[in-house]
């Protein structure tokens, strides 16, 4: 076999894996613009007082059975941003969003978008300090990819 035609093969495979990734790529990206539009519509409203924040697994957050149960195998180990907080009288954890997650005051009061256990979006926030930019280069490669990710799928 000649130089040119090992090139040629190699060329059309990276091109057949490319194609491939394009249509699953668009294929995930729309399933997630569903989820988000899942979510929007059961958001409600809660004032709510923040009293601990922490990225943990889904296990040791406090959750119960139910939904642990519900979790895949790989969701159980990862760690995810939990925030403990307190709606009226009870104590709750409740999922944060990555992007919301640096500006979740600890011990204050807040008003947040709620969709079942997952915080969506922080509106009001009482007598709390700006947030901090991350600092390191992955910390903000993670966010700006998570903003853009936003911005794609028509949220902001």
């Amino acid at each position: 076999m000649q130089v040119w035609m090992v090139l040629l093969i190699i060329a059309v495979v990276i091109i057949a894996v490319l194609a491939i990734l394009y249509f699953v790529g668009n294929k995930l990206q729309k399933k997630q613009e569903a989820q988000r539009a899942q979510l929007e519509s059961a958001a409600q409203m809660y004032s709510m007082l923040v009293i601990d924040k922490k990225k943990m697994k889904m296990t040791e957050a406090g959750f119960p059975k139910m939904v642990i149960d519900q979790i895949p195998k790989r969701g159980k180990i990862a760690k995810v941003p939990v925030v403990k907080v307190k709606i009226g009288p009870k104590i709750t954890p409740l999922l944060c969003d990555e992007l919301i997650y640096d500006q979740v005051p600890v011990k204050a009061e807040i008003k947040a978008k709620v969709s079942g256990i997952y915080i969506t979006e922080i509106h009001t926030l009482r007598n709390v300090a700006p947030p901090q930019e991350p600092k390191g280069f992955f910390k903000k490669f993670k966010k700006k990819t998570i903003e853009a990710s936003r911005n794609v799928s028509g949220r902001k």
